[in-house]
């Protein structure tokens, strides 16, 4: 019987975090407010141990802050998280580039699949299902690798990834035309086996979000 209660609190705490990480860190209208754990386990069903147990969890991932008294703040991303993430960003998707051309694994067919998806999706209204595609887009290509550990550090950087690319698409009212075009020019490298092209593509449009972030 214990151990059956053990298992619904975890899984309370992991729809919770998923829940939190997904739907709640990522929109744009809840960056820099503090989180009410009564509304997101009413919102979700559940109760508000396990919200707290995921409030920990993302805190100790710095997602979100807590603040004595307070509750728990979803921080707008300072400037030194945006140059790391894409920093961090540039690295893999680079190497990923590199490995896969070199192998003749890149999933073209699957990375103009989710292009021609995200083209679909331009619009104020499906704003957040696009930037979804974006980070599918430059994940798929990751996976490619074959390196678990590396897919696993890259979907890490998932929920600040999403953030990012809200805050550029608030700001910047051509950033959705300006994105696929950028994809378009990835792919077009990577099907072309130029991972030298390939790699001066990914790093242009990495360096164009981070100008839009870092402009305000």
């Amino acid at each position: 019987m214990a151990m059956a209660k053990g298992e619904a609190v975890q899984s309370g705490r992991e729809k919770a975090y998923a829940y939190l990480k997904d739907s709640v860190l990522t929109d744009p209208e809840m960056q820099d407010r503090f989180l009410s754990e009564q509304e997101i386990a009413d919102r979700i069903g559940v109760s508000r141990t396990p919200i707290r147990e995921a409030l920990l969890l993302l805190a100790a991932e710095d997602l979100v802050r807590l603040v004595p008294k307070r509750g728990a703040l979803i921080a707008p991303l300072s400037g030194r998280e945006i140059t790391e993430l894409m920093e961090m960003r540039g690295l893999i998707e680079r190497f990923a580039a590199e490995r896969t051309t070199d192998r003749q694994t890149t999933p073209v067919d699957e990375m103009t699949r989710i292009l021609a998806e995200q083209d679909t999706l331009r619009g104020e209204l499906t704003a957040k299902e696009f930037i979804a595609a974006d980070h599918r887009f430059h994940a798929t290509l990751v996976a490619a690798v074959g390196n678990t550990l590396m897919s696993r550090q890259y979907d890490a950087l998932r929920s600040r990834q999403i953030r990012a690319g809200v805050i550029a698409h608030r700001r910047a009212g051509n950033r959705q035309d300006e994105v696929v075009a950028e994809h378009r020019r990835i792919l077009d490298a990577l099907a072309a086996g130029d991972a030298r092209a390939a790699c001066a593509a990914i790093d242009s449009h990495i360096q164009a979000t981070r100008r839009i972030l870092l402009a305000a």
